[in-house]
């Protein structure tokens, strides 16, 4: 028996690549889609009632992480979720209708905020609130709440955190694994 939600809301029922890992505890609803050999880590809530959230092929998204966005009213425009490919989103973190392009990582526990951007390669340190509309650059490390540019990364920091990022493909492997080992008990 499975504690993890996919269901549908407004119609729309998540899409989950049959290569992807969901592990036990997730909730996952509405117009989500995940990525060839994504990996969505136990007890985290990927909410898309409001707008659509995309999460690109390789991406982990890490234990207990909140995603949701923002969907279109007379105050705001529509603010999906897009994460793409190849990026990690740390444990406890909570994303809001903001993007991360290819190779992006949000460090442990950080808040992204509606309309912020991190670029490929960039990253925000864990801890740091990254506030409606600020973009971090491909390349740069930001931290603080609410962040602010720190430092470039080196080129060993960001080969660094794909290593992590290829960690975690062959870690959702052993997972599934294991999950399957327990169904079969």
């Amino acid at each position: 028996m499975s504690d993890t939600t996919i269901s549908a809301v407004k119609g729309i029922a998540p899409r989950i690549a049959p290569t992807a890992f969901v592990a036990p505890g997730c909730r996952i609803i509405g117009d989500v889609s995940l990525g060839e050999n994504a990996s969505v880590w136990y007890n985290c809530v990927i909410r898309g009632d409001m707008s659509h959230i995309r999460i690109g092929a390789r991406t982990n998204v890490q234990d207990s992480c909140m995603i949701h966005c923002d969907d279109a009213n007379s105050n705001h425009p529509i603010y999906p979720t897009l994460i793409g490919e190849d990026c990690m989103v740390g444990h406890m973190s909570m994303l809001h209708g903001c993007t991360l392009e290819d190779r992006a990582v949000a460090g442990m526990g950080t808040i992204i905020f509606n309309g912020a951007t991190i670029e490929s390669d960039g990253m925000l340190a864990a801890g740091a609130m990254l506030t409606s509309g600020k973009v971090i650059r491909s390349g740069e490390l930001w931290s603080g709440r609410p962040a602010k540019f720190l430092r470039n990364l080196t080129a060993k920091e960001i080969a660094s955190n794909q290593e992590a990022t290829a960690f975690y493909i062959e870690n959702c492997r052993r997972h599934a694994d294991a999950k399957s080992a327990v169904r079969a008990v």
